[in-house]
């Protein structure tokens, strides 16, 4: 059974654990890649050797994030998890890493407890945001890197600001950081996670949005992309980041799904909603979780009967 614990109590466990692992979350976003190699440059200040482990390739476009010198090789003796709500979530890792972790640091409100210490804020933009709040507890310096790691997970994670997890606390870390270091260029970081797209980004929005599917008397929109779609139309799995709120963007939608074929005979369900419906709630039902508005899920079947159920579902939800 997981310990609830607060900020001061997760410093201590912090100071005082030893070759740590730092577990981040599949298909990994710029809130676990931006907490998780925030939290081992940290580690490093107070002289403690830790990895950032990922079940999948860390994307390009976050490279700028790492640090300069090769991880270091050991076997772990303490395993942290970041902005991870669910063994699941550890992909590949699951088989090594289940009811292995002493200590995780999320702000999701559909956390299960895996880990047997548990900071969560479920009220916090991020991930980053809670871990800032550890970080100035601890009062470690920060560097250009972990400046970076935490502007942009909180970035990443709030839309640019603009979903409706952002806080007062977000744009007063936001602020704090941006004064203590005004030489980085929060503008690119910007443009690089919001606005640059590949070519094969550009041809994946061109086929959703082509095919967007309305039901539910127009509250709920649906895009979906299956294995051959990609083929046909040269877009990799890269090119599928960051799709979800594209469902969202036309008036008078409550509900915008996204389902992305597997290759395990599943379908990635992402949800987001404006208001009324809690998502998180839909998803758990399906074995997933996430935020009141953005949360995912993967369904096992074909893409007719993926759809039947997740419309079921966000029907019974309006």
């Amino acid at each position: 059974m997981s310990r609830g614990i607060n900020i001061s109590e997760t410093a201590e466990l912090l100071r005082n654990c030893e070759d740590a692992y730092i577990l981040i979350h599949m298909n990994p976003d710029g809130d676990c890649i931006g907490s998780g190699y925030s939290l081992q440059a940290v580690l490093k200040q107070l002289g403690i050797r830790s990895r950032v482990i990922c079940p999948d390739p860390i994307p390009e476009r976050f490279h700028f994030l790492l640090p300069e010198e090769p991880e270091e090789e050991f076997p772990a003796k303490y395993v942290i998890a970041v902005d991870c709500a669910d063994e699941k979530r550890f992909g590949i890792l699951e088989q090594d890493y289940a009811g292995k972790v002493q200590l995780c640091i999320d702000h999701h409100i559909s956390n299960n407890g895996y880990a047997k210490h548990l900071l969560v804020e479920p009220d916090a933009s991020s991930a980053c945001e809670v871990l800032y709040k550890v970080y100035r507890f601890m009062q470690v310096k920060f560097t250009k890197q972990i400046a970076e790691c935490i502007y942009t997970g909180m970035a990443t994670d709030t839309g640019c600001f603009k979903f409706s997890c952002t806080g007062a606390d977000t744009h007063i870390f936001t602020a704090e950081i941006m004064r203590e270091f005004p030489e980085i260029r929060y503008d690119l970081i910007n443009r690089k996670m919001f606005d640059v797209k590949t070519p094969g980004r550009i041809r994946a929005e061109m086929v959703m949005l082509s095919q967007m599917e309305y039901h539910l008397e127009n509250q709920c929109t649906l895009i979906w992309v299956t294995k051959t779609i990609c083929q046909e139309n040269q877009i990799n799995d890269k090119d599928l980041e960051g799709l979800t709120s594209l469902p969202l963007q036309p008036s008078g939608v409550e509900v915008g799904v996204t389902l992305r074929e597997q290759d395990n005979g599943f379908y990635r369900v992402s949800m987001r909603s404006t208001d009324k419906v809690n998502v998180s709630e839909i998803c758990q039902k399906f074995g997933g979780g996430g935020h009141i508005r953005a949360a995912g899920c993967q369904i096992p079947g074909t893409a007719e009967e993926v759809r039947k159920k997740v419309l079921d579902a966000v029907r019974e939800a309006l």
